[in-house]
């Protein structure tokens, strides 16, 4: 049987193109990898599926291109798909900073994204491994691993990225892009967590499950939000935003005490009223015991009176707490990353149908696509969007 339609990954994008091709009559053949469909779904958001995000733009998205998302995410928003979720009656809520979550579980969504799909009479297949993909005659020919084959018109290619490989994840779309004569951008783990040089290793040693509120800059882009101190390293939403606009053997700048933006002149007006009292004991006011205790010994004053601080005291304890820089020496990797950054390279891709240039009926879709967004629903929003895009442009 020759489909209008073969899917390769039923995930977030997938079910997004199965079920707008659907829609449109198209017959539908969707492929997954897996015994079971949407398992990235499933873990997401804690279990709950952080499945978009109400202030979503096309500026909090990373790319070769920055301009390539717009179009996709203005012909499919994020009200769309709230709209899509407040039809099927699935409960949910705003956390923070824009983020829906699920109010029960992220079960609801590969539920709803099955039953939609199977009522476009969309063919889902699972535990399906593609050895082989080629194009004659304007038809795709899929051969599984048992030497079945599938034919269709068009292509599209929702395989996701390297992220969460016991889920998985492979190359195995990125591999077909270059086989097709598509260029891949360079590949890194994103929104995870750093992993300090041996020094600060050993240095933040002690503050393992130490939480700060800190603005943290990487690249041209800051975070104010909490991190998370861990035995490798830093963690937590504002190091997991940063690592996106990190690259390998640049610094990144944190600012302990965001609220405070003159900390010499608070100093020194608290100084003749706490002049007796220690330098970590005045740090205590802002910090737990431990962080005051490093931040004081690695400005040489873990010993001194508040009333005893000379300028250059406080001048290397401000720099030190308002402009801390440090080289992290990775990130913690695909194990635990949210995501892939970079992909298939946008130059060879149509920004209004997510179609190849190089070749007919040939879609990427996803996570696969040389798109990254923030944390917070940003990638899930890139699915559905980039996903319902090519559904309605497949022949």
């Amino acid at each position: 049987m020759t489909y209008d339609d073969n899917i390769n990954g039923a995930g977030a994008a997938g079910h997004m193109s199965a079920i707008t091709a659907g829609s449109r009559g198209k017959k539908v053949l969707l492929l997954e990898a897996n015994a079971k469909p949407g398992m990235k779904i499933l873990i997401s958001g804690g279990g709950r599926c952080n499945f978009t995000n109400l202030g979503v733009t096309p500026s909090d998205y990373v790319s070769e291109n920055s301009h390539f998302c717009t179009s996709a995410l203005s012909q499919f928003t994020q009200h769309d798909f709230i709209a899509w979720i407040q039809e099927a009656g699935i409960p949910f809520y705003e956390k923070t900073l824009g983020q829906l979550f699920c109010t029960t579980s992220s079960k609801e969504i590969v539920h709803f994204l099955l039953n939609k799909a199977s009522d476009y009479g969309v063919l889902l297949k699972t535990a399906i491994k593609v050895t082989d993909i080629r194009q004659h005659s304007g038809q795709f020919s899929i051969t599984d691993a048992e030497n079945e084959v599938y034919t269709s018109k068009n292509l599209i290619i929702a395989t996701g990225g390297l992220s969460f490989p016991n889920l998985g994840a492979s190359d195995f779309g990125y591999r077909i892009a270059q086989q097709f004569g598509h260029v891949i951008t360079p590949l890194n783990p994103a929104l995870d967590g750093f992993v300090f040089s041996e020094n600060d290793r050993k240095r933040f040693s002690n503050l393992a499950g130490i939480s700060l509120e800190v603005t943290l800059t990487a690249g041209k882009r800051s975070f104010t939000e909490n991190i998370l101190f861990t035995h490798v390293g830093m963690s937590g939403p504002a190091a997991l935003k940063g690592s996106l606009y990190w690259h390998k053997g640049r610094p990144i700048m944190i600012d302990f005490l965001p609220t405070i933006a003159n900390f010499s002149a608070l100093f020194r007006e608290k100084q003749h009223e706490l002049g007796k009292k220690g330098v970590v004991s005045f740090l205590n006011r802002f910090f737990p015991e431990r962080f005051s205790e490093i931040a004081a010994n690695a400005c040489l004053v873990h010993a001194k009176k508040v009333a005893d601080i000379s300028n250059d005291d406080l001048r290397n304890l401000e720099t030190w707490l308002k402009q801390f820089s440090c080289v992290p020496l990775s990130t913690v990797g695909y194990d635990k990353a949210e995501v892939t950054r970079g992909g298939v390279d946008t130059k060879d891709l149509s920004s209004k149908t997510l179609e190849s240039k190089l070749v007919p009926g040939l879609f990427f879709v996803g996570e696969v696509v040389d798109v990254t967004g923030l944390l917070g629903g940003y990638n899930f929003q890139w699915a559905w969007s980039s996903g319902w895009v090519a559904g309605q442009n497949i022949y």
